[in-house]
């Protein structure tokens, strides 16, 4: 499995215009939560908020935004249209991620309207995959507990099958790719 940043200089224009476009799920005007899932499409995701959100308004309510990925956070943290919380756990090293029972735990405790999901596969028989167990346990915990799913996956995604599965492709609400 790739590091994360190893990663994140592939597919980057494709990253960027699949981050944009999940983006538009939001609306105008959006105000709600969002799960920033880790992995380096939805950090493509956290680079363009700004963006989506438009500049911050004196008195206008901040969106609040969660995620579990040291890569992430502090992009997040930098703007000013966000409230960030930061879920912990173990480190996982490749992926810069928090993984593991509390992780998981502190995630079912949270009701996001939006769950921004990365994957390291998509099959129609097999579904959403990646390499690690604890990955996958977390992945799940997000997509159970948000409102609405959108997962992000660049086409080498496609047809590929890793060692786990997290979820079935009927338990996504949008699918974002090139």
């Amino acid at each position: 499995e790739p590091t994360v940043g190893e990663r994140a200089s592939r597919h980057g224009e494709a990253k960027a215009s699949i981050a944009r476009r999940a983006l538009s799920a939001l609306g105008e005007g959006f105000q709600g939560s969002i799960f920033v899932d880790a992995g380096t499409t939805t950090a493509a995701v956290a680079a363009h908020l700004p963006e989506r959100l438009g500049a911050a308004r004196p008195g206008a309510r901040r969106v609040e935004v969660v995620t579990h990925s040291l890569t992430i956070a502090p992009v997040l943290a930098a703007l000013d249209e966000v409230s960030l919380t930061v879920v912990g756990g173990r480190i996982r090293g490749v992926t810069a991620a928090a993984v593991g029972a509390e992780t998981v735990a502190a995630v079912q405790r949270m009701r996001p309207d939006i769950a921004f999901i990365g994957t390291n596969g998509v099959s129609a028989g097999f579904g959403l995959s990646t390499p690690d167990p604890d990955e996958a346990s977390v992945k799940t915990a997000i997509m159970r507990s948000a409102r609405r799913t959108i997962v992000l996956a660049d086409a080498s995604k496609h047809d590929r099958e890793l060692l786990v599965s997290f979820a079935a492709l009927d338990d996504i609400d949008v699918l974002v790719t090139d």
